[in-house]
C-alpha cells in the first residue's frame, strides 16, 4: 500500500507527517508504530526521526497532532515536530498566522514570525516547565560515575546535564540515561549543554525513541530552563544546535517558556509500505 507523505525539519529534526484523511482505509491505529519504524528508516524508508498523523479537527484547535517515533514508539510532545506541523498548516492554507495545534501534552499555540524562501520560523507556547521538589540538582549513577542531573517535564520528560565539553563519549551516556531504572518505564529525553555566554548553552541531544538528533525543541528547552535555574544564564537564552540555534524566553518561573525557531517543509510523496 502507499502512505502519502510530506516531509519537514525543524533545525534539522525532522519528521514526515500523513493526513489521516489520505490514510489507506484499511489501515488500523495497530500499524502505526510499524509503519513509523518503516517510513523513518533512514536506508529503506523516507528517512525522518519520527511520523506524524494530522488529524484535522472542529473547535479548540486547527488541527491534532499524534507522533511516533522512528522506533515505533509514541512520543507525547516535539517542539520541532510541532513548528513543522503548523508550517504545513499555514503552507496548505489550513490555518492562519496564529497556529492552534492539539498534540499529546495539550494545545499548542505557534505564531508565525515570518516565512521566505528558507521556510518558515514560528515562536510557540511550551507551556510551564514542571520541576518536583529536589530535581534542580539530583545525582544520575551511571557506569562511569556520577552525574549532577536536573529532571524536568516540558510536555515530555528531560534530564538536563551541564558539562563542560563534549570530549566525552556522551551518546553512549545518553542511552544510559534514556533507559535507566530511574526513569523506568517511559524512559527519559537526555541533553548535555555547555555554558557559553550570560545568553548562549551549546547543547547535544539524545532523545527517547530517536536516540541522537541534530536538534530538539523540548530538548532545548529543558536544558535552557535547568541553565535560568541554576543561575548560569538569563533569559532569553540563545541554545546552539549541531544545526542552528534556536531561542529560548521564559521572563518568569511562573509564566509559560517560549521556543523560536524555524520549520521547512523539503519533501512530498508516497512511500511504499509492504507491511
Amino acid at each position: 500500500m502507499t502512505i502519502p507523505f510530506i516531509k519537514a525539519h525543524g533545525a534539522g529534526n525532522d519528521f514526515v507527517f500523513t493526513f489521516s484523511r489520505d490514510l489507506p482505509g484499511r489501515v488500523g491505529l495497530r500499524e502505526f508504530p510499524e509503519i513509523a519504524k518503516a517510513i523513518c528508516h533512514r536506508n529503506t524508508g523516507v528517512g525522518a526521526d519520527g511520523w506524524y498523523i494530522i488529524d484535522r479537527i472542529v473547535g479548540g484547535a486547527h488541527a491534532a497532532i499524534r507522533l511516533w517515533n522512528s522506533d515505533g514508539s509514541k512520543a507525547e510532545l516535539s517542539g520541532n515536530g510541532t513548528r513543522c506541523a503548523c508550517a504545513i498548516l499555514v503552507d496548505q492554507g489550513l490555518a492562519p498566522a496564529e497556529v492552534h495545534v492539539a498534540t499529546g501534552s495539550g494545545i499548542k499555540i505557534a505564531t508565525l514570525q515570518r516565512s521566505d524562501n528558507d521556510g518558515y520560523r514560528f515562536e510557540m507556547d511550551m507551556g510551564i516547565p514542571t520541576l518536583a521538589a529536589g530535581n534542580l540538582h539530583t545525582m544520575i549513577g551511571l557506569t562511569t560515575g556520577q552525574r549532577d542531573a536536573t529532571i524536568i517535564d516540558v510536555g515530555n520528560p528531560q534530564c538536563s546535564i551541564a558539562v563542560d565539553g563534549f570530549d566525552f563519549d556522551w551518546r553512549r551516556e545518553g542511552d544510559e540515561i534514556e533507559n535507566h531504572r530511574r526513569f523506568a518505564p517511559g524512559k527519559t529525553n537526555v541533553s548535555f549543554f555547555v555554558k557559553v555566554g550570560d545568553r548562549t548553552i551549546d547543547v547535544r541531544f539524545w532523545e527517547r525513541g530517536a536516540h541522537h538528533t541534530l536538534s530538539s525543541g523540548t530538548g532545548s528547552v529543558g536544558a535552557a530552563v535547568t541553565a535560568i535555574l541554576r543561575g548560569m544564564v538569563e533569559s532569553p537564552v540563545t541554545v546552539q544546535t549541531e544545526f542552528c540555534p534556536m531561542t529560548v524566553r521564559w521572563d518568569r518561573p511562573q509564566d509559560a517558556v517560549y521556543l523560536t525557531g524555524p520549520a521547512c517543509i523539503v519533501a512530498s510523496g508516497e512511500f511504499n509500505y509492504a507491511g
